[in-house]
């Protein structure tokens, strides 16, 4: 081999010392940026409007009262994640961040569960009691019983608490509409996300950023959106969508009819 001559400046022991600190610092950033962290991957998912079919199968069903056919959409809207239990690296997150279709969230505000069979029975057990909460407000509202007027919902696989707004007013228009004839969609497609208790109160559900980006995809025009979750809703707001909070059912159902009739109505 040839005989080379390095300078003195690089081979000096100081020099080789912090040559070979460089070294452990680049390989120590390697491993970090492939490194699994406690985060869950999400990006927008898929919608369902409550008032039509989903994977084939009618999201509504109500009987035990006369029912309505009703135009325009009432869309719940979802988030997809990597699997419960899959970790996100340094550098998956760092791409993430600049994407307005992408978001890391920490783990457990996602999935209840990290064990993929627990964590799809905890949501399938939140959907379940969101169903319920919503069929209770929203015959509430309506002032009917809950003994005679059935429904059953079917929304194959999703899962979580936050269709349950958007599955009491499909509830409402189906039975009653805009009280005057008419839908409470006014023909429109009509998107939202909140869960809902039995007394009608819509709470925050996260991921809300990705979720307007679903329902402008799929032609929502107006995003129904728990109030204290307005500022999340307003980054990388979709060209064209409305934001419009509210905090019960009532003021989702008041909402829509003044979009109609062209009244006041809140906005973020």
């Amino acid at each position: 081999m040839p005989d080379l001559k390095l300078p003195p400046a690089l081979t000096a022991p100081k020099a080789r010392a912090l040559a070979l600190c460089g070294v452990l610092v680049g390989s120590l950033f390697a491993v970090a940026a492939f490194a699994p962290l406690p985060y869950t991957l999400t990006w927008p998912g898929s919608t369902a409007d409550v008032l039509g079919t989903y994977q084939g199968r009618q999201v509504l069903t109500v009987t035990g009262a006369p029912t309505r056919q009703t135009e325009g959409q009432l869309r719940m809207v979802t988030i997809s994640a990597t699997n419960p239990g899959e970790r996100t690296s340094l550098l998956t997150a760092l791409g993430a961040w600049g994407n307005p279709n992408e978001a890391v969230l920490p783990s457990e505000a996602v999935y209840p569960q990290t064990d993929p069979a627990k964590a799809q029975q905890v949501t399938a057990e939140q959907m379940t009691q969101s169903q319920d909460s919503a069929t209770v407000a929203a015959l509430g509202y309506l002032h009917l019983s809950p003994s005679q007027v059935k429904v059953t919902v079917d929304l194959g696989d999703i899962g979580g608490p936050s269709a349950g707004q958007l599955i009491a007013l499909g509830i409402i228009d189906r039975l009653a509409g805009d009280g005057k004839g008419g839908d409470l969609s006014g023909g429109k497609v009509i998107a939202g996300t909140g869960t809902i208790d039995d007394q009608g109160n819509i709470g925050a559900v996260g991921g809300v950023p990705l979720k307007t980006r679903a329902a402008s995809r799929d032609g929502a025009t107006v995003f129904l959106v728990p109030k204290g979750e307005c500022s999340d809703a307003k980054v990388n707001t979709p060209a064209g969508l409305r934001l419009v909070p509210v905090t019960t059912l009532a003021d989702s159902v008041a909402a829509l009819t003044a979009l109609k009739s062209g009244g006041p109505v809140p906005s973020c």
